[in-house]
């Protein structure tokens, strides 16, 4: 598949986090994830290999509520991150086979989370991989649904541009400027609104913040990135 797949993408992302978590102290998963706070390294770990076995076991709510995602967490308490490794990469075909068929959702969880991993161990990595150019765009496409009918945003990076209502960025109201994985990480709720209110280069973002809070509320400091 090519690399712009998001399945084929998914897997890259997959790989690269089972060999992140095998590379490291199994005490540093121990620590709190700045960008998952109530859990840890291994908790979040946890999550995505929960995820990938309760997507193919039909067991995947619309809202993926909090109560889901800490059973996740919750049954693999006992178990090692080498056991947690072995799971993932057990149900990875499967999987893959899954998406084939009812689209790459599952991609989404993955990239994002790997960053917070990231963060968290303070190893980068991934931030230019397909996956994140995938997600990227996805959730800037949730941005532009969330902001209809407000004045035009346009978040321009280092590559990558975008302006959620697909005009020219000289046109738009509001126009923020960042590096391209900050870009990123702030469509991710990753970013406090402090930070978007450095990156105004243009316009006031005040109106636009809580399209920023999609996937949960923005930080209240900045993420060890």
């Amino acid at each position: 598949m090519p690399a712009t797949d998001p399945v084929a993408a998914w897997r890259e992302a997959h790989e690269r986090v089972c060999a992140l978590v095998l590379d490291v102290p199994a005490q540093d998963l121990e620590a709190s994830v700045p960008a998952c706070p109530d859990w840890t390294g291994r908790d979040l770990l946890s999550h995505v290999v929960g995820l990938a076995a309760d997507v193919l076991g039909g067991d995947e709510p619309d809202d993926h509520h909090a109560a889901w995602t800490q059973a996740q967490v919750d049954a693999r308490a006992d178990r090692s991150v080498e056991e947690l490794v072995a799971e993932w990469r057990g149900n990875a075909d499967d999987l893959v086979a899954w998406m084939g068929e009812h689209g790459s959702r599952p991609l989404n969880d993955v990239v994002i989370h790997e960053q917070d991993l990231r963060g968290a161990l303070a190893r980068p990595g991934g931030a230019h991989s397909a996956g994140v150019a995938i997600v990227r765009d996805r959730m800037a496409e949730r941005l532009g649904r969330a902001l209809q009918g407000r004045p035009p945003l346009a978040l321009v990076g280092q590559v990558w541009t975008w302006t959620s209502d697909g005009g020219p960025v000289d046109a738009a109201a509001v126009v923020l400027e960042a590096g391209d994985l900050d870009l990123f990480r702030a469509l991710c709720s990753r970013r406090t609104a402090d930070q978007l209110r450095s990156w105004t280069v243009r316009g006031d973002v005040e109106d636009h913040l809580d399209g920023f809070a999609g996937l949960g509320s923005l930080p209240d400091h900045p993420l060890p990135e």
